[in-house]
C-alpha cells in the first residue's frame, strides 16, 4: 500500500479555479482501480496551500493513475494557476491497523 501526501501552493486568488478542477479530479480518481482515498483540502492556516492525501493499493495502480485523461486535464489546469510550491511525498506502508 502507498500513501501520497503533501501540499501544492498557489496564489490564494486562484483557489476557486483549483477547487473546480480538484472536484472533478477527485471524483474520477476515486473510481480508479486501487484508489482507496484521494483528497484535496484547503489549509485553514495557510491560504493558497492545498493539502493532498492519497492511498493506493499498489505502485502499478498509482502509475496507471498518472496516465489517465483526468490527470492530463488536471495538469493543464495547474499549469495555468502559477503554482508557487509543490511538496509531495510517497510512503510505502507495510502494515495498517485501526486505532
Amino acid at each position: 500500500m502507498l500513501i501520497v501526501a503533501g501540499t501544492i501552493t498557489i496564489d490564494p486568488a486562484h483557489v476557486d479555479d483549483l477547487r473546480s478542477a480538484a472536484e472533478v479530479m477527485m471524483a474520477a480518481t476515486l473510481q480508479e482501480t486501487g484508489c482507496h482515498e484521494y483528497r484535496f483540502s484547503e489549509s485553514l492556516a495557510s491560504p493558497g496551500t492545498i493539502q493532498v492525501f492519497e492511498i493506493w493499493q499498489s505502485e502499478e495502480e498509482l502509475a496507471a493513475h498518472f496516465e489517465t485523461p483526468h490527470m492530463a486535464t488536471f495538469r493543464r489546469v495547474l499549469a495555468n494557476l502559477d503554482v508557487q510550491g509543490r511538496e509531495l511525498h510517497r510512503y510505502e506502508v507495510a502494515n495498517v491497523a485501526k486505532m
